[in-house]
């Protein structure tokens, strides 16, 4: 949950839940510390709890970290109350490898995306409060070229950004747009689930990596034989996830994803470094063919409190194609200012319009702008 301009609202969905029976669900008496530090996220209208050995229990509202006037915690104590809420096979996963995600229900407070692991020898958490209601697309507050993106008929669409920058929010605004749009068949590959989608003109169908697969491959393999005409990846994270998501790309599927990058350049290098470097040019070659649009998102400070979303667009076209087969990466941003008509624009663009709309001080944008003198330039014409 990177944003929400309803905080008020957002509480109240949290109350109205239909249970996953992959869910973990908090009961006693295993309920006590985790749901109380859960109800507190929700009362301060938090995006994260996060628990941390030798620190007490701390949120985070609005980005930024807030610590809960509660004793430090020990790592015993962290696992003793984080443990029991996960599902089996989570807690098996965790105690063969020290890490595990899933999702978890508390009925009267809402669904959770858990994250148990250890650090500096400790156990640790972080835990996500997860919107019921999957949010519309028009009230995000983004550019309104991340529209035409549930419009693509195929190849590979990214969403890139940091940790909390919305990507999952805005993947699954993507989603339910296609679903209220077209009768189309839509899979999605998660782990673990976080927005829940009914059928609406679509069908959807939601894998969940660790209940109905074992992994990302292997889920990827089996939904590329059942006739999709959407494929979603919850995030590429290895190289056998981005082949065959590269590989259905080409075949007429539309993919949409999202990756940990912070910009068009990174994101389009990032998956081709993930292979062994003699295998590179011909991954380059299937980016090149398959890759149709980079977008990359994040959030700033809005002026009079909260967050506002910022972002920057590149349609993937002849020349971006061009550069991606010659491993030209830096002649990515060039490609965007060269693709405005067909929807690409530069993060400085859309820092100007955030400024000029009194959303964002002047001071931060240049603070997030890749090219500062661009953005000045472009404020001051504008």
């Amino acid at each position: 949950m990177p944003w929400h301009d309803n905080p008020d609202e957002l509480a109240g969905e949290l109350n109205a839940l239909v249970p996953r029976t992959a869910e973990a669900r908090v009961s006693a008496p295993d309920a006590g510390r985790l749901e109380e530090w859960l109800r507190t996220l929700i009362l301060r209208k938090g995006a994260d709890l996060m628990l941390v050995a030798d620190s007490p229990p701390c949120i985070r509202v609005d980005g930024q970290i807030v610590r809960l006037d509660e004793p430090v915690l020990e790592g015993e104590e962290i696992e003793q109350a984080v443990r029991p809420a996960l599902p089996a096979y989570a807690r098996e996963r965790y105690d063969q490898i020290r890490i595990a995600d899933a999702s978890l229900k508390v009925p009267g407070l809402g669904r959770f995306r858990i994250n148990l692991h250890y650090e500096r020898g400790h156990a640790a958490a972080t835990i996500r409060a997860l919107p019921t209601r999957v949010p519309r697309l028009g009230s995000l507050n983004l550019p309104a070229g991340v529209e035409p993106l549930s419009r693509i008929p195929h190849g590979l669409v990214v969403i890139g950004g940091a940790t909390g920058s919305g990507k999952t929010t805005t993947l699954a605004a993507l989603v339910d747009e296609i679903n209220r749009r077209d009768r189309r068949h839509i899979v999605t590959i998660e782990d673990p689930i976080e927005y829940e989608h009914v059928h609406d003109r679509a069908l959807v169908e939601q894998v969940e990596v660790g209940v109905d697969a074992p992994d990302f491959p292997t889920a990827l393999r089996a939904v590329v034989r059942q006739a999709p005409d959407v494929i979603v990846i919850g995030e590429m994270r290895d190289p056998e996830t981005m082949r065959i998501a590269l590989a259905a790309a080409q075949t007429g599927h539309l993919v949409l994803t999202t990756m940990h990058t912070t910009d068009v350049a990174s994101t389009v290098g990032r998956i081709a470094d993930n292979f062994p470097p003699e295998r590179q040019p011909t991954i380059r070659q299937d980016l090149a063919m398959g890759l149709s649009a980079v977008w990359i998102q994040s959030l700033l400070p809005r002026i009079g409190g909260g967050r506002v979303p910022a972002a920057e667009l590149l349609m993937v076209g002849y020349g971006a194609r061009q550069h991606i087969r010659k491993n030209a990466l830096h002649h990515l941003n060039q490609e965007i200012t060269i693709t405005r008509k067909a929807g690409s624009f530069t993060l400085e663009d859309y820092l100007v319009v955030l400024v000029k709309r009194r959303l964002v001080e002047k001071s931060e944008a240049l603070l997030r702008a890749w090219h500062p003198e661009e953005f000045e330039k472009a404020l001051a014409a504008g």
